[in-house]
C-alpha cells in the first residue's frame, strides 16, 4: 500500500523566506491576536499571541530549480503563513491525518516536468482522495490548496 506524506515548507526555505520572500520582500512579523492562521512551516494553525509573518513564496519554482522542471507558465507565488521565528515543525505525535482538516481543498497534480496535470475539488484530503490523484503514474507531486483562497497549504509525495 502507498502511503503519502505531507510536506511543510523545508527549513533551508523558511530561513531564506523570513529574510527576504519569494518577491524580494523582508518578512514582517506580526503578534497574532486571534490565532487560526494555516501555517505552512509546521502545518497547524497559529495560536493566539504567536508571532506569524505572511510571505510571498512560489513552491513549484523552488522544487522545479531543485530538479530540473521547467513549469513555464505554471510557475506562480501566493502568500503564505509562516512563524516568524524558526519553529520545530510539525509533530508528528500531536498531527495525525493530513493538515488543515475540515474544508474543501482542491488537489492539484503535476508532471515531473512542471506542467499541472489536472486537479480536484475533494471534501476532505484522506488517503482515498491522494490516491485518486497519484493514480496516474506520471504525477510527481501534488500540491494541496485552499479553495476559498487559492492558496497553497502544503506539498505531498508519496512516501
Amino acid at each position: 500500500m502507498t502511503t503519502y506524506t505531507a510536506r511543510p515548507v523545508p527549513p533551508e526555505v523558511l530561513a531564506e523566506l523570513r529574510a527576504a520572500d519569494d518577491a524580494g520582500r523582508p518578512a514582517t512579523a506580526v503578534t497574532d491576536q486571534e490565532g487560526g492562521a494555516p501555517l505552512r512551516c509546521c502545518l497547524r494553525r497559529s495560536r493566539p499571541g504567536e508571532r506569524i509573518a505572511l510571505v510571498a513564496y512560489a513552491p513549484l519554482h523552488r522544487w522545479a530549480a531543485a530538479t530540473g522542471a521547467g513549469p513555464g507558465a505554471y510557475d506562480e507565488r501566493g502568500p503564505v503563513f509562516v512563524h516568524a521565528d524558526p519553529c520545530p515543525g510539525p509533530d508528528p505525535a500531536r498531527d495525525a491525518g493530513y493538515p488543515f482538516p475540515g474544508a474543501h481543498r482542491t488537489v492539484r497534480r503535476y508532471a515531473a516536468d512542471g506542467r499541472i496535470l489536472g486537479g480536484a475539488l475533494v471534501a476532505a484530503v484522506d488517503d482515498e482522495a491522494l490516491r485518486n490523484a497519484f493514480d496516474d503514474p506520471s504525477v510527481a507531486l501534488v500540491h494541496v490548496r485552499a479553495v476559498e483562497y487559492g492558496c497553497f497549504l502544503y506539498e505531498v509525495r508519496r512516501a
